[in-house]
């Protein structure tokens, strides 16, 4: 068996790699054991200096990085280069804070002295998707790295380039072998790594459904996990938001990536007040958004990553259509060669279609109108999801109080919602749980020891 690398924009075959066998991942798994202990003693500095190395080279292969990104899984160009930035300046922020998060911490006790140390867990396994596919590796490795672990990567099955590319950075950015490892697997190998007692604890950023499957397994070994699972975020308008602002944002909240993105804006929740004026808005800009080459500069809107993804999110479309949304916008199937789906509104979302509980993996807007704010909270937390959220107002105040008041592991006021090296990652309810960046995402795969002294 073996992966294939398909061009989503053109349907083109660029390669397959072969699956690896039982046997070579067995000598990946007993190398990442083998100097877990030897990564896990290096000064801390030490440490930061390699992942920050890492970032260093990322820099120097923006471009052909970025290009493996647009041509494996249809990124646009110019935002799988900042993507391939975001991963060098994440690289940096844990250089530059890891000794301050990993120094020890005094606490008060009836000891003569106590405190607590951060020690590395050992080996860890990233189950990462394709949508981000440098960003999602990188915000795990590098404070994963700093902290002492060692990284065993399993990549999304449609991106083996990236994999391979990922590798290659780690590696000639001078880290030991064995330090990172993307084991070239499929997802029927997973289990028997979790399984394996030299993995000691587990991340995954995908499906529910794998996420269910990989907390089992990791549970039933008491494996540590990380889950940052699925979103359907809503985006709250209020009567007294910045409507050209809440536009702007919420276009490209809703279409960087070709809407395929955990923490887009999916459900737009919009007061009654305001809702005509908000959707022609959104009519009346979202006509610079067109379908095109991923390697063009000047193409707006790329396709997705995969056929079968935009077949199904039509299917959702269609059946969110059949439940009475109204299409306003797309809604079709074109013709042509390429996963490309069109921008698509729909208005008239209720709760109980599929577009307003359903995670929709693309260009398609999803409006859902309220009364009042009271109404928009409720329908915002009326969802199996907590990931991110947005709430739009000009008074500041009131919209701390509608954040607080939000089921999610995020919410921004008058801002897009987005991943920060600095801030906290993640979620609740179906959305996962545990937190990936700022210093709470590199205690994660720490030890927290306790250390008492009379």
């Amino acid at each position: 068996m073996s992966f294939s690398s398909v061009n989503p924009a053109t349907g083109e075959r660029l390669g397959a790699f072969d699956f690896w066998s039982d046997g070579r991942v067995d000598q990946a798994l007993a190398l990442a054991h083998q100097v877990s202990g030897e990564w896990a003693g290096t000064p801390v500095d030490d440490r930061c200096d390699a992942v920050r190395a890492v970032g260093g080279v990322l820099r120097d292969r923006r471009d052909a990085l970025a290009e493996i990104i647009a041509l494996e899984m249809g990124k646009l160009i110019v935002e799988a280069r900042a993507e391939i930035e975001k991963c060098a300046t994440g690289c940096d922020y844990y250089a530059d804070h890891g000794p301050e998060f990993l120094a020890d911490e005094a606490m008060a006790s009836d000891a003569g002295r106590s405190f607590l140390a951060y020690q590395a867990m050992g080996p860890i396994l990233a189950v990462m998707p394709w949508n981000f596919p440098f960003w999602q590796v990188l915000r795990f490795a590098a404070p994963a790295l700093v902290g002492g672990n060692v990284a065993l990567l399993k990549h999304a099955s449609n991106v083996p380039q990236c994999a391979l590319a990922l590798q290659d950075v780690f590696t000639d950015a001078g880290l030991p072998e064995g330090v990172f490892t993307s084991l070239m697997i499929g997802s029927d190998q997973v289990r028997d790594v979790i399984e394996d007692r030299r993995v000691r604890a587990v991340t995954l950023t995908g499906s529910e459904a794998a996420g269910r499957a990989v907390a089992a397994t990791a549970g039933a070994r008491l494996k540590k996990t990380v889950l940052e699972l699925g979103g359907s975020d809503p985006f709250i308008v209020l009567e007294d938001a910045d409507l050209a602002q809440a536009v702007e944002i919420g276009l490209t909240s809703r279409l960087i990536n070709a809407g395929q993105s955990c923490i887009a804006a999916k459900r737009f929740i919009v007061v009654d007040a305001v809702a005509d004026a908000f959707v022609e808005g959104i009519l009346s800009t979202v006509g610079r958004y067109r379908n095109g080459d991923p390697l063009d500069e000047q193409t707006t809107l790329a396709p997705l990553a995969r056929e079968d993804l935009r077949d199904d999110l039509h299917v959702q479309v269609l059946g969110s259509i059949e439940q009475g949304a109204r299409p306003v916008l797309g809604c079709t199937l074109e013709k042509g060669v390429g996963a490309y789906y069109p921008v698509s509104i729909l208005d008239g979302v209720r709760p109980d279609m599929v577009a307003g509980h359903e995670e929709l993996f693309g260009p398609v807007i999803a409006i859902l109108r309220v009364r009042d704010e009271a109404e928009a909270v409720r329908i915002a937390n009326d969802t199996t999801f907590g990931l991110g959220a947005s709430v739009w107002t000009r008074d500041a105040v009131r919209g701390e109080r509608v954040a607080r008041q939000i089921q999610a592991g995020a919410v921004f006021v008058n801002g897009l919602v987005k991943s920060d090296p600095r801030l906290p990652f993640g979620g609740i309810k179906d959305s996962g749980y545990g937190r990936e960046l700022s210093r709470l995402g590199l205690y994660e795969f720490q030890n927290i020891k306790t250390v008492w002294i009379r």
